[in-house]
């Protein structure tokens, strides 16, 4: 507590912020991969604590935008059939699909609940009605996956039939990989604390092989500003290493029970994020050990593929092309109370933290 008290230190901040306006740093443009680190710049005003030349950028770092639009149509056509009950955390609830949102399939009389955290869907199952199935929307990087499998592991210890997930999680290196794949140029990451809590800052060793120096940062001001100077002293000493900056948190091999939950009950897969398309190996799918608590499987509903809403350049943001300002709905058909796309209705989201936070000047 003593440490965190002292991250949050104003004059601390101010400091950092000086020392990193006046610091000699080549021009460079860095992108943070985490939903939270999104906000926490975007409320704290960092980027205008940034020296002449270096930009900071969001990339796919929040859970609930990367999720395909294909993926919420799957979920709500389970909740279609007789009997079935729809949980999932609430930020998804108002993310569109191709012709509604779950709030909207609610209001219209699905089965569709809040839970805050897989656990409660397993309660739901074990109160539903013996004809009652419960499927849990299973997204969000390596650090919900652990919890979802437990979930999977308590439902077959109380030997519950009628509970099954829709899983959709993602798995963050191989999608930061793709991007230096592809038309963006980004010379380091600032890689995301929770989900490294359980990979750990080794598993960034690939991007940094690819010549793209790494990070791992904690969530307060201080903690980011400490990420952005350890990025460009490497980029300065042309070096190429996976840093950890949030060391009291994270360990260069993770967190091996969380690791071992994962490969128990999932299998890496092949999968579609938005905004960026397919990418291999990135996504996570119920092993066949535990087919019988794979939705997809279950229930066989299959669903076309999905388009992004007219005029909606949410997939752009979450590949660092543009900002949120450049999408021509921002602030204007598209609000937080009114949302268009997927970024901006979740409290991760890129739009949704420059709007919240665009009158400090902090977008």
């Amino acid at each position: 507590m003593e440490a965190l008290r002292e991250l949050r230190d104003p004059e601390l901040v101010r400091r950092l912020a000086a020392a990193l306006r006046t610091m000699k740093a080549p021009s460079a443009t860095l992108m943070e991969v985490c939903g939270t680190h999104t906000v926490a710049i975007a409320r704290y005003g960092l980027r205008e604590a940034l020296p002449a030349g270096v930009r900071l950028i969001s990339g796919p770092g929040c859970p609930v935008c990367v999720t395909p639009q294909e993926d919420i149509d799957r979920f709500l056509a389970l909740g279609d059939l007789h009997g079935v009950t729809l949980t999932t955390f609430g930020d998804m609830v108002r993310v569109p699909g191709s012709t509604r949102t779950m709030e909207r399939a609610r209001a219209e009389g699905a089965d569709v609940r809040v839970v805050y955290s897989p656990m409660d869907a397993v309660a739901a199952a074990g109160r539903a009605p013996d004809d009652g199935e419960v499927v849990f929307f299973g997204i969000g990087f390596e650090t919900t996956a652990p919890a979802v499998a437990l979930a999977i592991l308590e439902a077959r210890r109380l030997g519950l039939r009628n509970f099954s997930v829709l899983c959709a999680h993602k798995l963050i290196p191989p999608a930061m990989l793709a991007l230096l794949d592809s038309e963006l140029r980004v010379d380091g990451f600032i890689c995301p604390g929770h989900v490294s809590a359980i990979i750990g800052s080794e598993a960034y060793r690939p991007v940094a092989q690819r010549g793209r120096p790494c990070v791992v940062s904690g969530f307060e001001p201080a903690d980011i500003l400490r990420a952005v100077q350890l990025l460009l002293r490497q980029l300065a000493e042309g070096r190429c290493e996976v840093e950890s900056e949030y060391a009291r948190a994270v360990r260069p091999r993770g967190n091996p029970r969380a690791q071992e939950l994962l490969a128990r009950v999932f299998t890496v897969t092949d999968t579609r994020w938005r905004g960026l398309g397919e990418i291999p190996q990135s996504g996570l799918r119920l092993s066949d050990e535990f087919v019988e608590f794979d939705a997809t499987r279950r229930f066989g509903v299959d669903v076309p593929p999905a388009k992004e809403p007219a005029g909606c350049r949410c997939g752009d943001v979450l590949r660092g092309l543009i900002d949120p300002l450049e999408c021509p709905l921002f602030a204007g058909p598209c609000t937080p109370s009114a949302p268009v796309g997927a970024c901006m209705v979740s409290s991760e989201g890129a739009c949704q933290a420059h709007y919240r936070y665009r009158a400090r000047g902090a977008g």
